[in-house]
Formats: C-alpha cells, structure tokens, sequence
C-alpha cells in the first residue's frame, strides 16, 4: 500500500531527508549534484511512500522569474522521481497534482525544467514548453542560457498573462539556474 504525504523541508527529519537524497541520487545517477539537492530544499515536498520505504520525491520551492518588466512568484518544481521499478502507477501524477495545487493557491507561475524523458508527462499535465529565449540573472548580469530553452516548462495561471514566445529571465543560484 503507498501513501502519499507532504510536509514543508522543516518538518522532515534527517531519516526522510536522507531517504529522499538517496532516492534521487538513485535516480539521476552521477547527474545528481549536491547543489541540485539544494535546489530542492526550502519548500513544499511531495513523498510517496510504500510501508517505511520512499519510492517518489517531488517538491515545489519558491524563486522569481522575470517576464514581461515583471518580477513573478514563482513556484518552481525541482527533485521529481518515482523509483524505476514503480513507474506507470500514477505515483509521479499524484505527487504533481499536489504540487500544482500548491502553485495555483500561492504563486503567480509555476516553472520547471524538464529531462528529455518527461516532457510528455509534463505536457500532459498542462504545463506548456517555454518558446521563447531563456535568461539568467547571474552576479555578472543578465546571461543567456540557450542550453535551456528547450527543457523550461511553464504552468500559466489565469490572474498573469504569460506569452510563451517571449524572454525568461530566472533568479540565480549556483549549479543549473534552470
């Protein structure tokens, strides 16, 4: 039986966080840094557990996108994995719908940046692929990051236009900004 719960980063303990690190270290292989961790602390975590094993970990921190001479709240989705041999179960779609429903109550976007595998999923679930060139907002100034354009998902909400083929600036953080 799974069980899906969510908790903000500080109401998780070591044993959890450990868990969740393991399991995305698992995951994404060598691809997984510690900074990619980073990216995903501070906010709202999606785990789905079956008995006292974690088997899928998503969470949703807050970051700032800038879009059209506006500096947006945006919920920003990082850390999204479903243990291999559980796959096709729905897991990774409960754990999104969880997240997205945080997005729309408490942000003006949701964003995210997306493995070539999953662009259908994200697709799917109505988050539309960035067309425009994506940016950003380094300590040196505003810099392109044209390795992401094709990768940035967005999730329009209906109080903020948003034009799909415009420039996407994102806030800085060390590692992949995207």
């Amino acid at each position: 039986m799974t069980e899906l719960r969510i908790a903000h980063t500080a109401d998780l303990d070591s044993g959890t966080l450990a868990a969740a690190r393991a399991l995305l270290d698992t995951v994404f292989g060598g691809d997984m840094t510690d900074q990619d961790w980073e990216h995903a602390l501070g906010g709202v975590h999606a785990l789905v557990w079956e008995g006292a094993e974690l088997i899928g970990h998503a969470s949703v921190v807050q970051r700032r996108v800038l879009h059209g001479g506006r500096a947006l709240r945006t919920g920003y989705v990082e850390g999204v994995v479903v243990r291999a041999d559980r796959r096709g179960r729905g897991h990774g779609a409960a754990m999104m719908a969880e997240l997205e429903r945080v997005i729309r109550g408490g942000y003006e976007l949701g964003a995210l940046s997306a493995t070539e595998e999953a662009l259908d999923f994200y697709a799917a679930r109505g988050w539309r692929r960035w067309q425009g060139l994506t940016w950003a907002l380094t300590p040196l100034g505003i810099a392109r990051t044209e390795e992401d354009d094709d990768g940035v998902f967005v999730l329009p909400l209906p109080r903020v236009a948003i034009d799909l083929t415009a420039e996407l600036v994102c806030d800085w953080r060390d590692g992949d900004v995207w």
